[in-house]
């Protein structure tokens, strides 16, 4: 079983990992949801991998602040079944209705957003 080459979630967002040498995870990570921080950009992930477990880290910055997000999950079924975790700096918030936004520093209980991605492989 490799780790290495294309993968693609339910959402059309990839990992592509280039390297699984000495149990590390080396690759790439791109988004195609455009509500996420990372829309628009391909960000280096690194990570670990154990038989069929395996978990990857990236961080990023955009106008909306910077992030951290990790991916950890098992191979299952030619799957990578994954669960993530995005925590972010900062967002936009208003005022008010038609006011502008301003970045403002998140509360902790905020500032992470969890959820599960299934990845098959495309190459």
């Amino acid at each position: 079983m490799t780790w290495v080459g294309k993968w693609q979630n339910q959402y059309g967002s990839i990992v592509e990992i280039i390297s699984e040498a000495d149990g590390r995870i080396e690759g790439t990570f791109r988004t195609a949801l455009a509500d996420s921080g990372f829309y628009g950009q391909t960000v280096p992930i690194v990570g670990v991998h154990q038989g069929n477990c395996i978990g990857f880290s990236s961080v990023g910055s955009s106008a909306a602040g910077d992030r951290v997000v990790s991916y950890a999950g098992l191979l299952r079924d030619g799957k990578m079944e994954t669960a993530w975790f995005v925590v972010s700096d900062k967002a936009l918030v208003a005022a008010g209705e038609g006011e502008p936004a301003t970045l403002k520093p998140l509360n902790w209980w905020r500032a992470v957003t969890t959820s599960i991605d299934t990845f098959e492989r495309v190459m």
